[in-house]
């Protein structure tokens, strides 16, 4: 287990080295600074679980540091210490979040017996924090091996502390969602709601109901108020997935929201302030789609303030093993499944041009379909069985005559839809492109014809 970093300032020379000592003979990973702005750039890049802060000090006040220490990180408790201890010093200290407070000159033991209390207060709120977040099942198992997702999900922790807007990119399948889920639950939003928004889900204007909220008669059919998105997030994080996906109008009401904080409901002349974290996630090309006019700029560096890419599963090969056998767990349905060596072989070799999405429906479907609990290469579609094979796409030479007695148009448009949706790994937006048609023209087919996204 590793010893608790605990961050001292103060700026009297022989009170703090005689305090680093105290500390680190306790035990404790103890750092020193010698004024509030090095205790606050300390702060920053140690990240302790504990501040120990005179409050008399030239420059920034303990008080000053602990307010700023508190918007940073409200959960690392702070212990303020000042040879002018009254009262009113220490009901101000307490208000402002504070842990405790005590006097100078204190004694070696009284110093100790405080900083494990708030350790103490600190690691039970850490374990009460984790339960309530496992029992919300916002967070999702990220199943992996290789170094490239390693980094990932470390500077997905990194970045959580922040409130810093946040941007996922990757392939379709490569599981954004989940690093969005993750960066929310180690935050200090964990406790506030998760919402989770597809920017091409539905028509445009329901897109825009659905974000910011109506009121009551402001369109046909709102026969009632609603709050929104953003406001149902109020407090949390909102995860705006496919955002390069969103319409050019919805852009600058998102930009707005970014820079002032607040919303501007259909139907209402009033805006409503909204305290929320923004992550937005896409597979486009945003520059690209910037360049073509199709992106707004200004919303892209208000995005991007840090981006995470998620690397696809043919550049992580080592990750496809774990998740396989993952997943051939998870869809077993609590039967004792064998894999063998040759399908762990053959599924290590496929591109998965779908990704983790695609994997897992692969396995899903081996553990569903396997009889005598035996999971063999042969059991794999032919895609996959052949090294390197893929989907034959639709040419013209394929379609059969047409049949003498008719046929049905609307049948033939929902088996062709469904077979590009099946050649592109259930990826709505590649089979859109596929057939030459916007991707709401095809969502709304797909509706129509209860074609289900996969």
């Amino acid at each position: 287990m590793k010893e608790p970093k605990i961050l001292l300032v103060e700026d009297d020379t022989a009170g703090r080295e005689m305090g680093l000592f105290n500390l680190r003979k306790a035990g404790y990973d103890a750092h020193g600074a010698q004024d509030g702005a090095q205790g606050l750039e300390r702060f920053d890049s140690v990240r302790p679980d504990l501040v120990i802060t005179d409050v008399k000090m030239p420059g920034m006040s303990g008080m000053d540091l602990l307010r700023e220490i508190k918007k940073r990180s409200d959960d690392v408790p702070v212990i303020v210490i000042t040879a002018y201890a009254n009262v009113d010093l220490a009901v101000d200290a307490m208000k402002a979040g504070a842990f405790d407070f005590i006097g100078k000159p204190f004694s070696r033991d009284h110093l100790l017996l405080v900083v494990e209390k708030a350790l103490e207060r600190k690691r039970l709120g850490a374990e009460v924090r984790s339960l309530r977040i496992k029992a919300s099942g916002i967070e999702r198992p990220i199943i992996h091996r290789s170094e490239a997702m390693a980094k990932v999900l470390e500077m997905a922790d990194r970045i959580a502390q922040t409130d810093a807007a946040v941007l996922i990119t990757g392939e379709s399948g490569t599981g954004k969602e989940l690093i969005a889920r993750r960066i929310h639950v180690r935050s200090n939003r964990a406790e506030g709601p998760f919402v989770a928004v597809n920017a091409v889900a539905m028509p445009e204007q329901l897109l825009e109901s659905e974000l910011f909220g109506h009121e009551k008669g402001a369109f046909t059919g709102a026969t009632s108020s609603r709050e929104g998105r953003f406001r149902k997030a109020e407090g949390g994080t909102l995860f705006l997935d496919e955002i390069g996906e969103m319409p050019h109008n919805l852009q600058a009401k998102l930009l707005r929201v970014l820079q002032e904080k607040i919303i501007d409901p259909v139907g209402s002349d009033k805006a409503v302030p909204v305290d929320v974290r923004v992550i937005t996630a896409t597979n486009r090309d945003l520059p690209e789609q910037i360049r073509e006019g199709r992106f707004r700029e200004d919303l892209y560096y208000r995005l991007n303030v840090i981006e995470v890419s998620i690397p696809p599963l043919r550049e992580r090969r080592s990750d496809i093993e774990p998740l396989a056998k993952h997943f051939i767990d998870v869809h077993g349905m609590d039967r004792e499944l064998s894999v063998s060596e040759e399908l762990m072989e053959v599924l290590s070799r496929h591109d998965w041009p779908g990704n983790v999405r695609e994997l897992e429906n692969i396995c899903q479907r081996l553990a569903i379909l396997t009889r005598d609990g035996k999971i063999e290469a042969k059991d794999l579609p032919a895609s996959l069985v052949a090294p390197g094979a893929t989907p034959a796409p639709l040419e013209r030479g394929d379609w059969p005559p047409l049949p003498e007695d008719g046929l049905s148009l609307i049948d033939l448009e929902r088996r062709v839809i469904e077979r590009v949706l099946a050649l592109k790994n259930g990826n709505v937006s590649q089979a859109a492109l596929y057939l030459g048609v916007p991707r709401h023209v095809l969502a709304y087919r797909m509706e129509k014809y209860g074609i289900a996204k996969k």
